[in-house]
Parts: C-alpha cells; sequence; structure tokens
C-alpha cells in the first residue's frame, strides 16, 4: 500500500499524480482536482462554482442525464461532480473491469457536458428551492451570516451555494465562462488507486488530458479572518437560540506547530463530550445540548469557530461563559491530565482514519496539495506523542487572537 507522487506530461504540462496501489478489491478511483476553481473564484456570480457542479451532474449533450446516469448505473459505475472552496473535483470509481469505460464516459462529460437551456433552468430551479428551504434553517444563517461577519471583504463572506438574488440573476454563458477558463491542464491534479498499475491508468487518462486546453497558473491567495469583534443578531421565530462564533487563528498551512494547533483544539472544543467547553456549557450548567469549537487552517483562509444551542433565555448567559472560557483556556492552558486524554485518543483512533482507500488517498492528497512529503501526518503523530505540557501551554497562550470573539445569533428577541 505505499503511495507515491508521479507525473504525467501533456503537451509539455507535468500533472501531478498522487497513487496507491491496493489490490485487496478490484476496484479503481480516480479525482481530478482542479485548483482554483471552487467557490473562492465565484467572484460577482455566487455560488456559480457550486452551480457549475450541479450542471455537471446532468450527463453530457448528446445523451443526456437520464441516458447517461442509466449507462453508469448498468454498470455499476459511480461519476460525478463536486465544487469545494478552492477547488471543483471530477471523480470516477468503478470495478475494475469497468474502469476504462467510466473514464470514457467522464471523457465524454468533461469534453461535452450538457450546458443546455433545459439543464440550466433544472439547476437554477433546485438551487433556488434549496435555498428557500434554508431561509427557516437557523443554523445555516447564523453560521452564514458569522462567515460574513469575520471574512467581511473576502471571498468567503458569500454563501457557496449563492442566495435567490445572484442565481436568478446567472445566466448559462457564465457558467460557459466560468467552466471554460477554469478547467485546464495547468490547475490540474490527478489523485488515483486501486486494483490497476500506475502506467495502465496514465495510459487510460491521456486521452481525456490531451483533450483539455492550456491555462494560466493562478496563485491562491490567503486571507486571515477578523480580528475586530462584532455581534450579528438575527430575529426569528424560534424557541433556541443559535450562536455561532468565530475568531482569528494565525496559522497558515505548513506551519511546523499544526501538531499544537491540533491537540490544543481537541481539548477546547473539537473533542465533544469531555471538551472544555462542553464540560462548562453543558456538563457544568446544562445550558446546552452540545457545544463544539475547532481550528480550520488551511491554504486560502484560517479561523477559529464554534457554535452551540440554549434556550432563548439563557443566550447572555452562554456567550458570557464562552467568551470567558476560551479567556482562561488561553490564560491558564491545559492540565497534564488533557493532555493525556487527548494523546490517548488522536494516538489510539489513527487507524481508523486510515482504514480505507479512499481515506488513505484523501490524506494522501491534503499531504501534497499542501506542500507536505508523503507521510507527513504520521510525522505530526510523532511529535504529538512527544509533545510536552509546557510547549503547549506557551503555544495557547501566544495564540491569543481567538479570545477576539465575533458573535452570529439567530434568536426570538424579547418584544417588551
Amino acid at each position: 500500500m505505499a503511495q507515491e507522487v508521479s507525473q504525467i506530461n501533456v503537451r509539455g504540462v507535468n500533472i501531478p499524480v498522487v497513487f496507491e496501489k491496493e489490490s485487496s478489491l478490484p476496484l479503481v478511483s480516480v479525482q481530478l482536482v482542479v485548483k482554483n476553481a471552487g467557490s473562492m473564484e465565484d467572484g460577482s456570480n455566487a455560488g456559480i462554482a457550486k452551480f457549475t457542479a450541479g450542471m455537471l451532474g446532468e450527463g453530457t449533450k448528446e445523451m443526456g442525464a437520464t441516458a447517461f446516469a442509466e449507462a453508469l448505473e448498468f454498470r455499476a459505475i459511480s461519476l460525478g461532480a463536486h465544487a469545494g472552496v478552492e477547488t471543483l473535483v471530477f471523480e470516477v470509481s468503478a470495478l475494475k473491469e469497468q474502469f476504462s469505460y467510466g473514464v470514457e464516459m467522464l471523457h465524454k462529460l468533461m469534453k461535452s457536458p450538457n450546458f443546455s437551456k433545459e439543464s440550466f433552468e433544472k439547476i437554477k430551479r433546485l438551487t433556488l428551492g434549496m435555498l428557500s428551504s434554508k431561509e427557516s434553517d437557523f443554523d445555516y444563517i447564523a453560521n452564514l451570516n458569522l462567515q460574513k461577519l469575520i471574512f467581511e471583504n473576502t471571498p468567503f463572506a458569500h454563501a457557496y451555494s449563492g442566495d435567490a438574488k445572484s442565481i436568478k440573476a446567472l445566466k448559462l454563458k457564465d457558467v460557459e465562462h466560468f467552466y471554460k477558463e477554469r478547467l485546464n491542464l495547468e490547475n490540474l491534479i490527478i489523485v488515483a488507486g486501486g486494483d490497476i498499475e500506475l502506467e495502465e491508468l496514465k495510459k487510460l487518462l491521456m486521452p481525456l488530458l490531451l483533450d483539455m486546453s492550456h491555462g494560466k497558473v493562478k496563485n491562491l491567495p490567503y486571507f486571515d479572518a477578523n480580528k475586530n469583534a462584532k455581534e450579528l443578531i438575527i430575529d426569528k421565530e424560534s424557541e433556541q437560540a443559535y450562536i455561532y462564533f468565530g475568531a482569528p487563528f494565525y496559522m497558515k498551512s505548513g506551519d511546523v506547530e499544526a501538531y499544537k494547533a491540533k491537540v490544543a483544539s481537541f481539548i477546547l472544543g473539537e473533542s465533544g463530550f469531555g471538551s472544555r467547553l462542553m464540560e462548562e456549557i453543558r456538563v457544568k450548567r446544562g445550558l446546552a445540548y452540545s457545544s463544539y469549537s475547532r481550528t480550520s487552517i488551511g491554504k486560502s483562509h484560517s479561523s477559529f469557530t464554534g457554535h452551540l444551542q440554549t434556550k432563548n433565555e439563557n443566550l447572555d448567559e452562554a456567550k458570557k461563559i464562552v467568551a470567558a472560557e476560551i479567556k482562561r483556556f488561553v490564560e491558564e492552558g491545559v492540565s497534564a491530565e488533557e493532555l493525556a486524554q487527548a494523546k490517548r485518543f488522536l494516538l489510539g483512533s489513527e487507524p481508523l482514519r486510515n482504514e480505507t482507500l479512499s481515506q488513505r488517498l484523501s490524506r494522501a492528497f491534503f499531504e501534497y496539495y499542501n506542500g507536505y512529503e508523503l507521510g507527513h501526518s504520521k510525522k505530526q503523530l510523532e511529535k504529538i506523542e512527544a509533545l510536552s505540557l509546557e510547549e503547549l501551554n506557551q503555544f495557547i497562550k501566544k495564540h491569543d487572537e481567538i479570545t477576539a470573539l465575533s458573535f452570529s445569533i439567530v434568536t426570538k428577541r424579547d418584544k417588551k
């Protein structure tokens, strides 16, 4: 199950291939990851990346959605596309004997997607329907408003599915332009594995790759979260107060201290039961069923965020406890027992995060994409095992920016 990073040269462009041979099951999968093609590239057309991915689910112009889906289903082939924040991903997985057909169908889809007026109107209706249902999803509203607060004036301050106004204004030519402009050899990474030899995989992919155009390599910009604490309260007919909070976290992808952040985040709020926030808010005071927080460290942005629900009348108290506990966490650090518990879980649960080919390939891609060598995650675990209490608490104290909390809240206000 050795992993490797290879290359495939297509018309002068060296495209990286992250690969793992795995023959225990007769399955093969491949992902074509297009950089700089996710939601942060939406620009003035909020939601266009996810909309484009939706249209790619409508088959080819020649076959249409139904015939395309039936041909795949008959051979038990999974084929689809989805847009993340930074990337657009095409994915095919199939039994080994059907994999070449799956790649042929992916080739047809990428070359001639069903960007018809009918498909465009269908995806627009579905998207607007989904957005309409979100109007009563108070978690969604609170989370979206938090992103607008802490990432104001950045590409992350909009809903990744867009909003009713942006989707209604979207034109088919916008989708066609977005797709054509971003799908190119220079921004491609291939992630593949299964019961296939690497050279055979490259040979199967070559016709598809030769049909792709050249493009410009774009550097991914980076944005810190807003350090100015803000608050936004939305009044809704809700029996609960939905409290989302966030702050900057000054750490970029590739930081040598990232493993310390993982341990600190686990203890503060990421571990669920047993975490600091859960202990203070649920166990000691019974203010909420659950409370979570996490640090997100990415190539394009980083932040500290969290959330909980409580009764409307407990809103102010819950907010104060969250702010006070995070401040205490920074100032006093963690105990030896908390560090020991975190180590036991993070080290002990590692095999569960590495069981399947999909999990291993996802990790290998993460390591490559973020500029690490393959096997970086294992080295991080070794550092976690050796981490001392003093080192961890020094690290936590250094990151007092997480106390600059912004709050996004949905609640039913007292009309009296």
